[in-house]
């Protein structure tokens, strides 16, 4: 598959770094690719003492080993053609400012009443994810990344936020949405397009219009959200994450600020089973975790140019470790509700 790099937006200074210290951070917006084709022969087997020092280590969640960009699957069906969405997502018109207004807040609207007024939602560290929408540095994009356990986590997360935030096209999230779930024909895909969904291709790897178009939301200040899990998780294993939120860190022209949530209930709120009837009464647990200092690491990364398929992976290890600390503690605090 030829790769072709995300647009990048007019450099926006990053209130993040004094004026001393701009050239460093100028490394952040240097992805360095390499033009030789990737190796595609089996790694070489650990040396004895490698073993030896990885054996008291847990097993990676994200694959070390494999590239998915290189095993792309040729029977991904596509039920409906999206190509005619990118544009309009990439370029919106005041036109699209409108109708998304009108649709975001009625979606909006709908998620705070189903989730703060006919459900029992706990919120921890509320605050912090309010503050980050709205008082992060100016061109600093935030990528939030969290659990998926219900087809209702999005939208119906966000009605915890102030209506100025949920019903605001200017300050919600840009989410990636399944094609064949989501877009599966032209008023579905308008719904959703001016709900700010980017469809996404699952199976075809991290080489997409919809990443492109995250890095692009992201180079231009905005706000992301990802599931990297990449599907509604029924049987909650702990799977390893998709790659393709580290690409859209790596490849953002500003390191986004990156906050991790974790949450638990929402699966009780619409059940994965049929008849998907949305219930009241159910006790939702949302925790806002710490936001992940990566600056540094990002920066090295770049500095010491590391091609973008190991940097990537290296970032979306950092997520796994934060998740897997959050979603013990979560669990826990939902535990303590019931």
């Amino acid at each position: 598959m030829q790769y072709v790099q995300a647009p990048e937006a007019r450099p926006v200074p990053d209130e993040r770094y004094p004026g001393s210290q701009q050239d460093r951070k100028d490394i952040a917006t240097q992805t360095v690719r390499s033009s030789k084709p990737k190796d595609l022969r089996p790694p070489s087997p650990p040396t004895p003492s490698q073993t030896l020092n990885s054996s008291s280590l847990p097993p990676p969640m994200s694959d070390q080993d494999a590239d998915p960009s290189l095993d792309v699957p040729t029977g991904v069906a596509m039920p409906y053609n999206i190509d005619w969405i990118f544009p309009r997502l990439r370029n919106p018109s005041k036109f699209w400012y409108v109708v998304s207004q009108f649709v975001v807040s009625a979606v909006g609207i709908f998620s705070k009443v189903v989730l703060m007024f006919l459900n029992k939602p706990r919120v921890y560290n509320r605050e912090r994810l309010i503050q980050l929408i709205t008082k992060r540095p100016k061109g600093i994009p935030l990528v939030t990344v969290s659990n998926h356990y219900s087809c209702f986590d999005d939208p119906g997360l966000w009605g915890c936020l102030p209506l100025g935030i949920v019903c605001n096209t200017y300050k919600i999230r840009w989410s990636m949405a399944a094609h064949d779930i989501c877009f599966t024909n032209k008023l579905h895909s308008l719904f959703f397009m001016f709900g700010k969904c980017i469809p996404v291709v699952r199976g075809i790897g991290v080489y997409q219009d919809a990443i492109n178009l995250c890095i692009e939301k992201a180079a231009l200040g905005h706000w992301i959200h990802v599931f990297p899990e990449g599907k509604v998780n029924m049987d909650k294993e702990e799977l390893r994450l998709k790659w393709g939120v580290g690409r859209i860190i790596y490849e953002s022209p500003k390191i986004p600020i990156i906050l991790p949530m974790w949450h638990e209930g929402m699966d009780d709120l619409l059940p994965n089973v049929e008849p998907y009837v949305i219930q009241r009464g159910k006790q939702v647990t949302l925790n806002v975790g710490q936001p992940l200092d990566l600056n540094d690491f990002i920066l090295d990364l770049k500095k010491r140019q590391v091609p973008e398929p190991t940097a990537r992976k290296l970032i979306t290890d950092k997520i796994q470790e934060a998740f897997r600390d959050l979603r013990a503690e979560t669990e826990k605090l939902h535990r303590e509700r019931n």
